[in-house]
């Protein structure tokens, strides 16, 4: 595919379930310049994050590698911009490339992550997050996660009032761009918070859902009973389950994440919207996608820190030059893909690329879902990663074009045919006759990495970090962080 190169726009939510849109067929959700986004580009209905948490996921994003390669491995251990990402690329062939909003970097002064300019960068809180979540056997008292429903309802929060100065500082850097050509392309990223907790959502967007008959989560479970070890040390840990009574609690914080996914919805329709106005529309490509996932009550569980779909998975949306418009595509992609995408998108050699041997740009995988491609690696398969709080030992998922294999080290495996069973009610791991199946996955798994091996490496490298910060009973006894990263201060 010989792509003429382009402006890039990276819209970027945090903590969008993929399912949570109307082009995905949601029925209550309204996500109307989604919706049109995607009627005007191509939908990748099977990407992944590369871990199902904020701060290695935009990690990878960065850097175009998984976590184990790339060696960040947790909210506390954040990239501190000496990995060669693509905006360092970017920048030192000469293009313009901007972030404005989140990016849940380390933040120290000196680290250079390289933006040409970088407006209102929320980062891990005070240079270290929550140091606490580097213990994870016994696990750290976190609270009991009551806030997470406490909270849910109308109004306005510090993350809402940040998204809309993001919104406004990203509609005035385009409109400036209309009055200044640059010779090459440029790439602005645009982070946008929400629809990340807390539930607070504002008022309008929160009254299209208050009060209505809103569908119950699938499988919803009341407490923090759950099939598998690993999930039933993530729900009690986290907590928030064992606050919902009842369906109305339910609805309560249902309204709240479809009110501030609507919220998010419409700053990214602003954005859109600008480029148009700034006849910019034909010279400029835009990405859209999420950090991670939330659950969203489905199973009784809420945030995100499992391979379930509803916190693995990821929206992702391309438009543009050379991408067809109203498809979907079915094969695996991750946020390590991004990475290529951007320099087959403004033109540079991927003889720059620093990614992921694993990793492969999304047009590529255009090209190779057209018909008659004959593509070479029809079954690609990609994983995720997860090594934080919640969990005693690391935590894998493979996904190829059929099957999800969940591999949790010390524990049973997960499996679940995708094909049969996309909503995941299933999981054939105890099968006989899933054996060979199981035996195929875990081959696979180990082309990318050896679980026993990376849980050591993540281990080790979170020690290194407990000590830096004065040791295990020394950090137990701290006060802890707010229960989300504090937006910076205007």
């Amino acid at each position: 595919m010989s792509l003429a190169p382009r402006n890039l726009v990276i819209l970027l939510s945090d903590e969008h379930n993929s399912a949570a849109m109307g082009c995905a067929g949601h029925a209550e959700v309204l996500t109307p310049n989604l919706d049109a986004l995607a009627a005007r580009g191509t939908r990748f209905t099977a990407a992944y994050t590369a871990s199902p948490i904020c701060v290695p996921a935009r990690t990878a994003l960065a850097n175009g590698r998984y976590v184990h390669e790339a060696g960040y491995w947790d909210n506390v251990d954040a990239w501190d911009g000496k990995t060669r990402s693509w905006h360092h690329v970017l920048r030192d062939h000469g293009h313009t490339v901007v972030s404005i909003g989140k990016l849940h970097y380390r933040g120290w002064a000196g680290d250079d992550y390289g933006f040409t300019e970088s407006q209102i960068p929320m980062h891990i809180h005070e240079g270290r997050g929550e140091v606490r979540m580097l213990l994870r056997n016994p696990p750290p008292d976190l609270g009991d996660g009551s806030g997470f429903l406490g909270k849910a309802g109308p109004g306005e929060s510090d993350y809402t009032r940040y998204d809309r100065d993001i919104t406004a500082r990203a509609l005035k850097w385009i409109a400036d761009q209309a009055a200044k050509p640059s010779a090459k392309p440029w790439v602005l990223m645009v982070s946008i918070v929400a629809p990340h907790f807390p539930l607070i959502a504002p008022q309008e967007f929160h009254d299209i859902y208050a009060g209505r008959p809103l569908a119950m989560p699938k499988a919803y479970r009341y407490g923090t009973d759950q099939p598998h070890p690993f999930l039933q040390l993530y729900s009690e840990i986290s907590g928030y389950n064992r606050h919902f009574r009842n369906e109305d609690d339910v609805r309560r914080a249902l309204a709240a994440y479809y009110g501030l996914t609507s919220f998010m919805d419409d700053n990214m329709g602003r954005v859109l919207d600008a480029i148009g106005d700034a006849g910019l529309a034909d010279s400029t490509r835009v990405l859209y996608l999420s950090d991670h996932g939330e659950h969203a009550g489905t199973r009784g569980l809420w945030g995100k820190g499992t391979m379930y779909e509803e916190s693995a998975g990821v929206p992702m949306i391309l438009v543009g030059a050379d991408i067809p418009s109203g498809t979907t595509v079915a094969a695996p992609v991750s946020h390590i893909d991004v990475y290529d995408t951007v320099l087959d998108c403004v033109g540079l050699s991927r003889e720059y690329s620093a990614a992921s041997p694993h990793a492969r740009s999304l047009f590529d995988t255009l090209r190779e879902s057209l018909p008659g491609s004959n593509a070479p690696d029809a079954n690609r398969a990609v994983i995720s990663e997860y090594h934080t709080v919640g969990t005693r030992s690391a935590v894998f998922m493979l996904r190829d074009a059929r099957y999800k294999y969940v591999h949790c080290v010390g524990l049973d495996a997960q499996l679940f045919d995708l094909d049969a069973d996309p909503q995941e009610l299933l999981d054939l791991a105890g099968r006989p006759e899933s054996k060979a199946i199981l035996y195929r996955c875990r081959a696979r798994l180990g082309e990318f990495l050896d679980p026993e091996e990376t849980d050591r490496r993540a281990k080790a490298r979170q020690k290194e970090l407990i000590d830096f910060y004065g040791g295990e009973e020394a950090i137990r006894k701290t006060r802890g962080t707010p229960g989300y990263t504090p937006p910076p201060k205007a």
